[in-house]
């Protein structure tokens, strides 16, 4: 399915926040990302849990998906089942080039619709969150809940080529300037500097946008 969007008006159907936050001591930072879908929530969290849909709009996702089993998404991150409430919530932990995340997805229906809100809370590793800020990590969740909606609109998939070179055509370049802008702006309200979330942005853009043999 070819991708034809208006890049900044899908980038605005995403309501992002930050926030931070605390596990076992150690600071977190919280992203959170909310769309609402013209959808049944039945439907949208079929979806986001079936094996079968979610290479159709996200990636294949193998392992055990029930509460308490360890999933493993083809290519990215790995982690453990935590919480499985049908068709309400999920949350996991997400594992990946030896970090340790959180990631919690809920559904509520919503005037006709399902508004999906994705909660993913990292570490706070200094260096990189100077670098890039929220939207390294929110950016991704941006392109994937897009992907979504696309799928939902027209029950086909998504080819991952065909987002990938679509990433880094105008269209993708402009989509991803608004959701790393969008999340800059998330930062600034949770108390960062706008000057160094905006400097990060930037470098957010470019992390997605660059060609990787560039």
């Amino acid at each position: 399915m070819s991708i034809t969007i208006d890049p900044a008006a899908t980038a605005r159907l995403v309501v992002r926040e930050v926030r931070s936050g605390e596990r076992d001591g150690a600071p977190t930072k919280v992203a959170v990302a909310r769309r609402t879908y013209a959808a049944e929530r039945d439907d949208v969290w079929d979806a986001v849990t079936s094996p079968e849909r979610l290479p159709r709009w996200f990636a294949p996702v193998s392992g055990d998906l029930s509460e308490g089993g360890r999933y493993q998404v083809e290519g990215n991150a790995g982690g453990v089942v935590e919480t499985c409430e049908a068709p309400e919530r999920f949350a996991v932990t997400w594992e990946f080039g030896g970090t340790l995340s959180w990631l919690e997805v809920r559904l509520t229906e919503s005037d006709g619709g399902t508004t999906l809100e994705l909660v993913h809370e990292s570490p706070v590793e200094p260096e990189f969150a100077e670098r890039f800020g929220p939207g390294a990590v929110g950016v991704g969740w941006d392109l994937a809940l897009m992907g979504l909606g696309l799928h939902l609109e027209t029950d086909q998939a998504v080819d991952p080529a065909e987002g990938e070179a679509w990433t880094l055509s105008p269209d993708g370049v402009e989509f991803v300037r608004h959701a790393s802008t969008g999340w800059a702006e998330a930062a600034i309200a949770d108390g960062d500097d706008p000057e160094a979330a905006r400097a990060a942005a930037r470098n957010t853009l470019a992390f997605y946008t660059t060609p990787p043999d560039a």
